[in-house]
């Protein structure tokens, strides 16, 4: 006698199939939104940063500020000569009166050492084109003295040492600041470095 409502016999009455799998866990969706939050908010600060404080920061006329080249420093020692630097001679005319006269120059530089040689080579192309200029304003008359050969050489000393971020006053100027008489309680000034660049020789010195 089979009983209503029993299980045919073979067969397995199974429970319900377990739920789908719950979602994640919302503590880890959120651990994973405050770590990106984090990240976006360090990368915000550190281009603040850089942009107010690290970047380079245009001078007023537009373009970027940049540090000026040092000034070639060197010191004659004692016992130590002088490197002599000749330049090629120079045929220039001069400015005289109908323009017919002109000087044959030729020019050695005189500096410290051979370091501040070579800095004066990087630059001997515009040191001689100051050179030709210089000379070309002067008359025959000027240059057969010797008060207009030893400006010249001032002028041309001056030219020289410009590229290596000396100064050399003119020969006015320097006569003028001896004769002044001293100036009482004058402050310390800072002692600039010695002039690299000694003297301006002529090899030679023809006019014609």
């Amino acid at each position: 006698m089979v009983l209503m409502g029993a299980a045919p016999e073979g067969f397995i009455v199974s429970a319900p199939a377990a739920a789908d799998a719950s979602a994640p866990p919302k503590a880890k969706g959120k651990k994973m939104v405050v770590i990106i939050v984090a990240v976006v908010l360090l990368l915000a600060i550190v281009g603040a940063v850089w942009f107010f404080f690290l970047r380079p920061h245009p001078s007023e006329d537009g373009e970027e500020a940049s540090t000026p080249a040092p000034a070639v420093h060197a010191e004659a020692k004692p016992g130590v000569p002088p490197v002599f630097l000749p330049m090629d001679n120079m045929v220039v005319n001069l400015a005289d009166a109908g323009g017919e006269k002109f000087a044959q120059v030729g020019i050695t530089i005189g500096v410290v050492d051979q370091h501040v040689s070579d800095a004066v080579k990087a630059h001997l192309p515009t040191i001689r084109s100051a050179a030709l200029m210089l000379i070309s304003q002067r008359s025959s008359e000027e240059l057969l003295t010797k008060e207009g050969k030893e400006k010249l050489a001032h002028d041309i000393l001056r030219e020289v040492s410009a590229p290596l971020g000396y100064e050399v006053e003119d020969l006015e100027d320097e006569a003028a600041a001896e004769a002044a008489p001293p100036k009482k309680k004058a402050k310390k000034k800072h002692v600039a470095p010695p002039n690299p660049v000694l003297s301006v020789l002529f090899s030679s010195f023809i006019i014609q």
